[in-house]
């Protein structure tokens, strides 16, 4: 099995250099990843200025490669350039943070699973709730995921955003996106030539749906697991308007 493995929080991040470890034991991985934190890009790429590539030094996996760029560049660059053909499997993470509800818009580490899923490859982004809390869980999890899909390939490509909690696990759940929002999103400050700037800020406000969405699964203490696309047409609104004059 052959696996490219790719994160938003850098590649000297601990999630993904013990994600790489436990990976190796039973695939051929290549890392490529981000040389610095590239959280809260979403799904940017690097238009304006060069994409450098570095040779990495770590244990396990076939090769690794930190790109001066942002998750999806890694991803396009891995495919495009360092791999001499496609891998089985795309795997962004292990994130050190949630990647729930409407936050997987913003999300680094669900755009580099997008990416591979935009070429048509299976993907998985994977994050912790909290710091590195359950890492060891999130390792095997993933692992098990992979040897599921090993000996299932037949399965169209497709997209998993999971979720992992602190605490005692008490299983999984498929769920759909919650909703998340943040009260006081900026906080104002003046720096030391007393000019204003702001800080990106504030409390998570979570909307859940009834123990449906992978808010209430992670709240409940189970593994999320939502499965996603790059389609954002509203088909609804698509079919109400078909027909009708707009202008």
């Amino acid at each position: 099995m052959q696996i490219l493995l790719t994160n938003d929080d850098g590649i000297s991040s601990r999630g993904l250099q013990e994600l790489a470890g436990v990976l190796s034991t039973f695939a051929c991985v290549t890392v490529v990843a981000p040389a610095f934190e590239q959280s809260g890009t979403g799904h940017g790429i690097t238009v304006l200025q060069p994409l450098r590539l570095y040779k990495a030094d770590m244990e396990g996996p076939e090769s690794a490669w930190a790109v001066q760029g942002m998750p999806a560049d890694c991803v396009k660059l891995a495919l495009e350039h360092v791999l001499p053909q496609k891998p089985d499997l795309v795997i962004s993470g292990v994130n050190c943070g949630p990647n729930l509800a409407t936050d997987v818009i913003y999300s680094g580490t669900v755009s580099g699973a997008m990416e591979g899923y935009i070429y048509g490859i299976p993907s998985i982004a994977i994050s912790l709730i909290h710091d590195f809390d359950n890492l060891s869980v999130a390792l095997d999890f993933v692992k098990r995921i992979c040897l599921w899909w090993e000996k299932n390939q037949f399965l169209p490509a497709m997209i998993l955003n999971i979720n992992v909690p602190s605490g005692k696990i008490d299983g999984y759940r498929w769920a759909k996106l919650g909703f998340r929002t943040y009260d006081n999103a900026f906080e104002e400050r003046v720096d030391p030539m007393g000019r204003q700037y702001f800080w990106l800020h504030g409390d998570v406000v979570d909307i859940g749906d009834h123990g449906q969405t992978d808010v209430d699964v992670v709240k409940d203490n189970k593994i999320s697991i939502t499965p996603l696309k790059y389609d954002l047409t509203d088909y609804a609104q698509l079919e109400d308007f078909v027909d009708k004059p707009f202008i």
